[in-house]
Parts: structure tokens; sequence; C-alpha cells
């Protein structure tokens, strides 16, 4: 798109009174990597309404669209994205009825699980240490000890780049191991809805107060990074075969192999892209060539 094309769409922006824009927004700001170029134009929508006005003018428009929760797993260009990036950090609803909860795609989701054990309800407990959102928990299925979205889900509602709403059972999301159907399309997640099981208020927070203890002395939180890189295959963690690989610590510019959890690469300060991807690709062609096993990526890739 010419930049005019671009003046155009902001205009329209601030006279539609959609939020609030930034245009090239440095998405190492906005990634927990602390890693990427410019986004050409990203957007705060005020309401779901505001949002579908905003996905079907710009697909008019012709205007590339991406959406963007926390920024956790996510590997931006060096280069950037030459996109509309939509940021779901407004959407943050919680409603609560019995023991069901509709909850908002932006919503952190330490925050709701600390939410859900104040009601004395149990079942997202493993999420307490998981950074990012619930839109990115419920794309990922993501989980921890023991524990998964997919185990809560009862429908997710999304929205798709012409501004149209629909929702998506259970069994249309096609969850399992890391995976769903929704990280194999265009939709933004707008929020989903969970079912928990009665609890104990004092169990719950001990509980996650030991996970969150154990991910401080397991993982290298105090760098940036983007959560575990690689599933972990069946037979081993991925984490394990990188280290006997001896892989752990290995540094490529800025970017390391983290010595204290070899599937955590960090960001030692002004990591590239190109330097994170490199240590990927490295450990994938060792460790199959050693152990004849195929590392799977979890991190989105924008390009």
């Amino acid at each position: 798109m010419q930049q005019r094309e671009w003046r155009q769409i902001e205009d329209w922006i601030e006279k539609q009174q959609i939020g609030r824009w930034q245009a090239e927004a440095s998405m190492a700001e906005f990634t927990s990597w602390r890693i990427g170029g410019p986004a050409r134009l990203m957007v705060w929508p005020e309401t779901e309404e505001k949002c579908a006005a905003l996905l079907q003018y710009c697909s008019e428009q012709g205007a590339a669209l991406r959406f963007l929760g926390s920024g956790t797993n996510l590997l931006v260009a060096d280069e950037g994205v030459e996109a509309v990036v939509v940021h779901t950090g407004t959407l943050r609803r919680m409603e609560w009825s019995d023991k069901e909860v509709l909850a908002g795609a932006g919503l952190p989701l330490a925050q709701l699980s600390r939410a859900a054990a104040d009601r004395s309800l149990k079942g997202l407990e493993f999420a307490i240490g998981i950074p990012g959102s619930l839109g990115g928990a419920l794309v990922m299925n993501a989980g921890a000890y023991d524990g998964q979205m997919s185990d809560l889900v009862l429908e997710v509602r999304v929205m798709d780049k012409t501004g149209q709403t629909r929702v998506l059972t259970e069994q249309e999301l096609g969850y399992s191991y890391r995976e769903s159907r929704l990280k194999h399309t265009d939709l933004l997640i707008l929020s989903g809805r969970l079912q928990l099981k009665a609890g104990n208020q004092e169990e719950s927070l001990a509980l996650m107060k030991e996970y969150l203890e154990a991910r401080r002395q397991k993982q290298p939180l105090e760098l940036p990074n983007g959560g575990s890189v690689f599933r972990n295959p069946s037979g081993g963690g991925a984490g394990r075969y990188i280290e006997q690989a001896g892989l752990k610590g290995l540094q490529i510019g800025k970017a390391q192999i983290s010595p204290k959890h070899a599937n955590f690469i960090v960001n030692l300060g002004g990591a590239k892209a190109a330097e994170v991807r490199a240590l990927m690709d490295r450990a994938q062609k060792e460790v199959a060539e050693k152990f004849g096993v195929i590392l799977e990526s979890e991190v989105i890739c924008w390009r």
C-alpha cells in the first residue's frame, strides 16, 4: 500500500473514533521477547463494535491485518510487518455465572486464574504463571502442570476479517496438545466461556504459589523470552534433548539458549529475530541428527 493509503486509514480511525492508534509501532515494545521491527499501524479498538468496523474497513482497503494479545510466544521479524495490528488489550470483560466465566481475549491469564481462586473455583491454577492473555491461550491450547485450556473451554467467540462474529463450540475448536484449529485461521478471538469446578480457595492459592515458585526456580524469568520454544515430543522434554545435544548456553549474537532451561531462548539485550531463528534451526537440526527427534516449534513467527 502507498503512504497516502495508510494516511487514509489513519484519518478514518480518527474520524470514527475507533480507539488509540500508533503508526510505526515498535513490536519490540509489545512482545515478551522484546524483539521485532515496526508495525505499520497498531490500533486498540475500544469496543467489539468498533473492532468490527475497523476489520471491515481495512479489508475493504486491502490492508493486511494481524491480531495481537500480550505478545508471548511471538517472534516478529527485524524488518517489522506492513500491516494493521489489532491489539486486543481493551477486551477484558469478566462475567461470572455460577461455575462459568465469560472472559475477554485481552484478559491476562494470571488475572483470570486469581479471580477464579478468589471465588473458590478450581481448574485454572495451572495458568497462574503462564504469561500472556486469554486469547493467545485459547489459540495455543496453553497448559502446564497437567492442565490445559481445552479442559475448561465450552465455546469461543470469534470475528472474521469482514467483522462478522460467530461462536465456536468445543468440538469445532479441534483441540490437541498445544494445538487448535484456531491456529490455522485468520480469526480474531473476542472471548471464551470456561467451565470450572467448585474448589477451596486456600488450596487453590497454595497450589498457585507452588507453581509460581517452580517456575522461578526452573525458568529464566529474569530475561526477556518467548516462553517454551518447542513442544515436548513424546518420550522426553524438548529442553532435555537440546541439553543432551550440547547446546545449552549456546549464544548467537545477543540471543542465547538459556543455561537455566534449554527450551527457552533469552534476549541478552538487543537480540535480533534472525539470531533467535538461527538458534531454533540449530537446535532442530542437531536434535534430529543425534536423536532422530523432530522438535516442533511453539513459536508464532510474523514476517
